[in-house]
């Protein structure tokens, strides 16, 4: 049997999702595909009516509640229709008083003090929440005009934030925590509101290097990682050490823009790369590179990047800062549905945003996907959008940056992350949306097999045989 590419495996993913027919209308692939065109339509009308979208997310929640299970919901709207829907469920719940309710909620917070703003973010998937609040409405219904900025790089980030060209950013998660302490730039005091993505990210390698399964047979290679503070260079160190390589002795680790990553690994520039998606799944999609490991399979439910601002912005205009807050907690909570990734691919896809191909985004989010080593792979938390901001997140990172020698001396862990992370704040705006709102602030976490306590920061990182020499 000949051996499948990785264009083909695409294809037969393709094939898996449509079912093999075409779509009622005609004019898509499959009535899947046809279905995803006609919701995105819907939200499309209803972004540009927020007190309609408002009324919308009232009306389905009660509909959620009353039918637990997508089939039961799908059955009860098929043998009754949408409008004798409508009407059952007016009659049970009091619609029209919740919906009244929820407009009044978002407008009750005070005047906003700023409404047109400009947020960067970087072209890949770990920003959804924040790009398709734009698009589907989100700013616009609490009162905002935003203007969102593709960036070229992390660095670009940084400094317009820190010269103030952006009001709000896409940030890595430890670039906050960096900025704040004066760590590669001069210091400006920046706040985390929220996670924008947990997961969703893995280790790429060349095609070249399938016979290389072994981190113990990479002395010598170069790898790509997006930004010195990210939370990719930490865990390729990670995981490097954990296999017995030193980062900095044994592999050459280089700072490569996202969008570059792909083709520097086409020129054999690199020999992989630890980077965000989409790019791991277009250097499959392109048959460039394979998916060696999820980062996932380092650290399940690890951070990586983050929505904030400056501290001086959020004294400045706190009901602004409120109004951003709800926005993007409330796309996080659309974008964790599994139910709605398929859309949110579409969402973010086109040119304006990520610029590309809509099926890798979709393999990324919905996590099934070519791994490059000609298999179909299912991991639904391949990526993942919980916006909690944890404290002991922001610990485990500073105690990597004092491990491998970015910050030296005693750290004061709990003191820095509770300036930097706005946890009190994110639980005070889920409680308000609805949304389920977690305990703590310090959890513990098995990473790679071995337990992070919070606690116990400077014994985690004196635990370590390789860690940078002090």
């Amino acid at each position: 049997m000949p051996q499948q590419t990785d264009h083909t495996i695409f294809q037969t993913y393709d094939a898996e999702r449509a079912g093999g027919q075409q779509c009622s209308c005609g004019r898509h692939a499959s009535q899947s595909a046809h279905e995803d065109a006609e919701r995105l339509q819907a939200l499309e009308r209803r972004a540009a009516d927020p007190e309609q979208l408002s009324n919308d997310v009232v009306e389905e929640s009660v509909m959620r509640a009353l039918f637990p299970q997508a089939e039961q919901r799908r059955d009860f709207l098929r043998a009754v229709g949408i409008n004798t829907a409508r009407a059952a469920i007016a009659s049970m719940f009091p619609l029209g008083a919740l919906q009244a309710m929820a407009q009044e909620k978002t407008g009750a917070n005070g005047a906003i003090e700023k409404k047109d703003l400009k947020i960067g973010f970087i072209a890949i998937t770990c920003a959804a929440p924040l790009i398709m609040a734009d698009p589907l409405g989100f700013y616009k219904k609490q009162g905002l005009n935003v203007s969102l900025n593709k960036t070229a790089g992390w660095a670009l980030i940084r400094d317009k934030m820190i010269n103030k060209e952006h009001d709000a950013s896409h940030f890595l998660s430890p670039m906050p925590l960096a900025m704040s302490m004066g760590v590669g730039s001069n210091p400006v005091q920046m706040r985390i509101a929220t996670i924008q993505n947990i997961n969703g990210q893995a280790i790429t390698l060349h095609v070249k290097h399938k016979d290389k399964r072994d981190p113990q047979q990479w002395k010598g290679f170069k790898f790509a990682v997006p930004f010195e503070y990210s939370m990719h260079n930490f865990l390729l160190r990670y995981y490097l050490a954990e296999h017995g390589l030193d980062p900095d002795r044994d592999v050459q680790i280089r700072v490569t823009p996202p969008p570059e990553m792909v083709a520097n690994l086409r020129a054999g520039n690199i020999d992989g790369f630890l980077g965000p998606d989409p790019f791991n799944q277009r250097a499959v999609y392109d048959e460039v590179g394979f998916i060696h490991i999820l980062s996932k399979e380092i650290w399940d439910g690890h951070p990586c990047c983050a929505f904030g601002m400056s501290e001086d912005f959020v004294k400045q205009n706190p009901n602004t800062f409120a109004a951003l807050f709800r926005a993007v907690l409330t796309a996080a909570a659309m974008a964790r549905d599994p139910a709605n990734r398929s859309l949110v691919a579409k969402v973010i896809s086109p040119a304006a945003y990520l610029n590309q191909p809509e099926t890798v985004v979709e393999q990324v989010l919905t996590g099934k996907f070519a791994d490059g080593l000609g298999k179909v792979q299912n991991v639904p938390t391949r990526a993942d959008f919980d916006p909690v901001p944890w404290d002991s997140m922001s610990v485990w990172i500073l105690s990597q940056m004092k491990r491998w020698g970015y910050i030296k001396g005693e750290v004061d862990y709990k003191g820095i992350s509770e300036r930097v992370l706005l946890l009190t704040d994110a639980k005070k705006y889920m409680k308000e949306l609805g949304q389920p709102v977690p305990d703590g602030a310090y959890k513990k976490y098995k990473i790679m097999g071995k337990e992070f306590d919070p606690a116990k920061a400077d014994a985690y990182v004196n635990s370590f045989a390789i860690k940078k020499a002090v």
